[in-house]
């Protein structure tokens, strides 16, 4: 039995955090059956989401639980690439995740008016009286580590910029292929994917938002790899609803 906790669908994603939808893209890319509950940040072992109960072992961090589900599931997520292409791969994943991924969370944190529509909510069970503080306290906390990391010292024309180079080095290796590193979806996707889901999102505009939006051959990737994997948060399925 496998259980994902994480946080939930928000913002109209699958899930508020890109490295819950990276691991809930793996499970399905390995076709593993998967329960996913609410997790609770001060359970988690790491204290941050997602985590994976498989069967009583609790695995933390999503790239721990990418190699937990390889051997003990005997796949092989990166099947057919050649050595180079595996180090292209984790490179290209890394680059996401530790590059990207900033620019992502300062627009979604310290844009004040995207906080106000999106991280904000998430204080909205906290009793009145404490909310304020709280939501301030978390936000002071969030600011902080972004201020140790650096990508906070820049302004946010710096960040879009330096996200630009990202975002291009991604588009010029994905080219006119279908997923980034082929004709099959490997490791790579499930990052690449559920970052530049997180990017586009209408939620929170920005202008490393409108930097994503102006490589066709991005677009075009993730909405193919949202009609693959969670075909019930396209547009034309949100439409119809």
């Amino acid at each position: 039995m496998i259980t994902l906790y994480g946080f939930g669908p928000a913002f109209g994603l699958p899930d508020a955090s890109p490295y819950v939808m990276k691991t809930e893209v793996q499970l399905k890319m390995a076709g593993l059956g998967y329960l996913k509950v609410a997790g609770d940040l001060e359970k988690a072992p790491k204290g941050k989401l997602p985590y994976l109960d498989h069967s009583g072992r609790v695995v933390a961090d999503s790239t721990f639980i990418r190699l937990h589900l390889e051997a003990a599931y005997g796949i092989d997520f990166d099947e057919g690439l050649s050595p180079a292409d595996r180090a292209q791969a984790w490179a290209t994943e890394r680059m996401i995740e530790d590059h990207l991924g900033w620019a992502l969370g300062y627009c979604r944190w310290l844009i004040p008016e995207n906080f106000a529509n999106g991280p904000a909510h998430f204080f909205d069970d906290v009793p009145e009286p404490a909310r304020a503080q709280v939501r301030a306290e978390v936000l002071g906390e969030v600011r902080h580590a972004m201020t140790a990391h650096g990508v906070a010292r820049h302004s946010l024309g710096e960040i879009a910029m330096l996200a630009d180079r990202s975002l291009a080095s991604l588009s010029a290796l994905l080219g006119d292929r279908v997923f980034v590193m082929g004709e099959r979806p490997t490791s790579v996707d499930a990052a690449a994917f559920s970052f530049l889901a997180g990017i586009y999102c209408e939620a929170f505009p920005s202008p490393v938002r409108d930097a994503a939006c102006a490589y066709p051959n991005l677009t075009a990737y993730g909405e193919r790899m949202m009609r693959m994997f969670f075909p019930q948060y396209t547009r034309q399925a949100q439409d119809a609803a």
